[in-house]
């Protein structure tokens, strides 16, 4: 029988397993997600099932209300927040959340990651934004799809564009990334533990290392992203 969603359970299995490969995640933290948005749903990591035991068809399919569609398995507990950001960021095929160490000793702390050189700027132009905790009303609510606002409104409020910054911090949680498909979301959760562990490293060596200047943000930004890039084949 033909399986409509087989690609994106694929996909987000791949996707899936690359987390532990990276070192992103331990036990059965974290998830990730590939939608098809001309079906209008998304496949994600199946709640608590460790790594080892996934396979492309318990990959749960969701539609972006957060209602499971396919699978015998209760989808991630956070697919409520992935519904959220598909639905409303139409431009976006891909999501991962995870619990890594240092992007989430970041967000423990309330801060936003400064942009302190140029692998940062590499994908960013400014500070990797961390959204304040929820208040207690949207905590005590809808959690998980209260979640997905709070990311969205902050973004709002800083005036980003969401495909120009593709991750996130949430305050005393951990990051969310997303990007164009599964496997570029799963890339910039790497890259962000990358720029997180490396500015922390910074601040021990100097407290007061200062940002990196506008002329080298925007030639590193630029040459990978701009209109006269030149970096890659």
């Amino acid at each position: 029988m033909n399986n409509p969603y087989q690609h994106i359970q694929q996909e987000a299995y791949e996707a899936n397993m690359q987390l532990p490969q990276l070192g992103l995640v331990l036990f059965t933290f974290g998830n990730v997600s590939a939608a098809d948005r001309s079906l209008g749903v998304f496949a994600i990591k199946p709640s608590g099932v460790a790594y080892e035991n996934l396979s492309p068809d318990k990959m749960v399919i969701v539609d972006f209300e957060g209602k499971t569609v396919v699978g015998d398995l209760r989808p991630s507990s956070d697919t409520l927040t992935h519904a959220v950001l598909y639905k409303h960021w139409e431009n976006i095929g891909g999501i991962v959340h995870t619990h890594s160490t240092y992007a989430t000793a970041w967000a423990q702390s309330q801060r936003n990651i400064p942009i302190f050189g140029t692998t940062h700027a590499d994908y960013n132009t400014v500070d990797i934004p961390c959204a304040p905790p929820m208040n207690d009303e949207m905590i005590q609510g809808n959690y998980e799809y209260e979640t997905g606002f709070q990311i969205m409104n902050h973004f709002q409020e800083k005036q980003y564009n969401y495909q120009e910054v593709e991750m996130v911090l949430v305050g005393n949680h951990a990051p969310f990334t997303w990007g164009k498909n599964a496997a570029k979301a799963v890339h910039n959760s790497a890259v962000l533990e990358c720029i997180a562990k490396m500015a922390l490293l910074t601040e021990q060596i100097n407290p007061q290392a200062p940002k990196l200047k506008d002329a080298l943000i925007k030639k590193h930004f630029e040459r990978k992203h701009g209109p006269n890039s030149y970096y890659g084949q």
